[in-house]
């Protein structure tokens, strides 16, 4: 199963997080989010953290040529796109970043009507993320989902939950859905981009319970 801690503001924390089974390591390009990492950050990290796991940058709502810029300063793996991209932009997008970099589409759920719409999207992006609706943020809140919701949601490609997962609650979001991945930041972390090792720790712990 795919991985992602997302928010990583520090080089020990991340080489830590991916020693422990981090699969994949998120960076937010986000100026308004308190985990956010300037250009010059970014790229440090990245240069230092891209042998140990998958490198993820998280935008919204950012023109076409700044997400191809920033993808080639750091060479970053995939684009995590966190806004109201559109079918179109994800088409074009894909013309102007380099050969085999992953897109993945997040979309913030509010009803079954979104659930239908992110899966228009399948033919333009390699992956899915599903995400809490809030009115004032774009992640990174500690809201779930309704699982009860998604429990039909078999998009054609892969896709990654988030929202509000913690390693109390990971064992049970795995035992009502099957998504391919997961996506964790507040979970785990003691305050906005400085993480818990030990719930890090611990989420692995219950993982490897409940995955075998």
């Amino acid at each position: 199963m795919r991985i992602k801690i997302c928010g990583i503001m520090t080089i020990d924390q991340g080489i830590a997080i991916a020693q422990m089974g981090a699969t994949d390591l998120g960076f937010i390009c986000v100026p308004s989010s308190p985990r956010y990492l300037n250009l010059t950050r970014l790229v440090e990290l990245v240069a230092k953290l891209g042998s140990v796991a998958n490198t993820v940058g998280v935008f919204a709502d950012f023109s076409i040529a700044t997400i191809a810029h920033v993808v080639t300063l750091t060479n970053l793996n995939s684009v995590q796109l966190h806004g109201m991209e559109s079918i179109e932009f994800c088409q074009e997008l894909r013309q102007a970043l380099p050969a085999n970099t992953e897109i993945i589409k997040a979309w913030r759920v509010r009803n079954s009507n979104d659930l239908e719409l992110i899966q228009t999207y399948s033919p333009v992006v390699d992956s899915l993320l599903l995400d809490a609706y809030h009115p004032d943020a774009l992640g990174g809140t500690g809201q779930t989902l309704d699982w009860q919701t998604l429990a039909a949601f078999t998009p054609p490609i892969p896709w990654l939950l988030a929202g509000g997962l913690t390693p109390d609650n990971i064992q049970m979001a795995l035992s009502q859905l099957h998504p391919d991945g997961i996506d964790l930041s507040s979970g785990v972390e003691v305050s906005p981009g400085s993480k818990d090792l030990d719930l890090v720790d611990r989420l692995f712990a219950n993982l490897r319970s409940r995955l075998g």
